[in-house]
């Protein structure tokens, strides 16, 4: 089934070109079917890059899905033109009386920060907190995953001494996940974070449990009972090139980058990365839709919460 999006949003025509099933606003009218209502709060600075990513997941899946791209009124974006944020995003006070099936809270940058020194900390913890009543079950990105554990349970991020970056092999550490369902033993996934998950406290929570892990990376997911919220550590949504793209952004500012790990063949720049964690992020994004959202949500959006 396709993905439901606006007409001119820039994802269309990438989408198109690799034959991902995409639907546009008037044909998606003339059917006689619910599509799923995604809400997607984008905080990341690259936020074109990252709308083609996620729909790109959200649309290889056999349900019809309408992402409903969110921001932030309290932080304007120096990375994305304008126009483009006025054409297709809302912010959250115009969506705050709707109901989602799922939503997605992206990363953002923000890492050498406390969570309070935020600019928009206020904002995003009315949204966590909204999320819990108007939205079936939303899915938590890197440092979104970080903010949504430290705001619904106390759990702080962990500095580390250089910034992880690279791909990392991890193994499903719960056997009985259906979120993971159809995973081998071990998959990789993409990190790009200067902080870390304290998995002693998330094993002190009673309402969390780790599903996939890592030996470098450390904790990759985490969800309560049920799925109604999924915190994701690292960024299986990442295009083949974007670890890249990070890099020469960070070398060409002077920070001297280390060279991300396992990801560039033989560790030579100027070669071309090899993708090896893009089935892993289509069954994830497969399984959340289909077992946390699809599955538990009510036809009637009305009865969420």
């Amino acid at each position: 089934m396709p993905i439901k999006i606006p007409n001119q949003l820039p994802a269309a025509k990438t989408l198109q070109e690799e034959n991902i099933f995409i639907i546009d606003e008037n044909r998606a009218r003339t059917q006689d079917i619910r599509p799923l209502r995604i809400a997607i709060l984008n905080l990341m600075p690259t936020k074109i890059e990252t709308e083609t990513q996620l729909a790109r997941l959200l649309g290889n899946t056999p349900l019809q899905v309408e992402p409903e791209l969110i921001k932030v009124r309290s932080h304007v974006s120096k990375n994305t033109s304008e126009e483009h944020m006025l054409a297709f995003y809302k912010s959250f006070d115009r969506i705050r009386d709707q109901r989602f099936d799922g939503m997605i809270i992206t990363g953002a940058p923000l890492e050498h920060l406390a969570f309070e020194q935020v600019e928009y900390w206020d904002e995003l913890c009315e949204i966590f907190e909204w999320s819990k009543t108007h939205v079936t079950s939303t899915f938590h990105i890197c440092w979104g995953a970080q903010a949504a554990l430290y705001y619904h349970y106390g759990i702080d991020k962990i500095p580390l001494f250089q910034k992880l970056s690279g791909i990392y092999r991890h193994r499903v550490t719960h056997k009985g996940s259906i979120l993971f369902r159809g995973f081998d033993d071990e998959f990789f996934a993409p990190h790009s974070r200067l902080t870390a998950t304290d998995k002693e406290a998330i094993e002190r929570t009673p309402a969390l449990k780790i599903l996939a892990e890592s030996d470098k990376a450390g904790v990759y997911a985490v969800s309560t009972d049920g799925g109604r919220q999924i915190f994701i550590t690292g960024h299986s949504e990442y295009d083949a090139g974007t670890l890249r793209s990070e890099y020469l952004r960070d070398k060409a500012a002077g920070l001297e980058p280390a060279l991300p790990e396992n990801y560039f063949p033989e560790d030579d720049e100027t070669r071309e990365p090899v993708c090896t964690w893009r089935s892993g992020a289509n069954l994830l994004y497969s399984n959340w839709l289909n077992y946390f959202v699809y599955q538990a949500t009510p036809y009637d959006l009305n009865e969420i919460g």
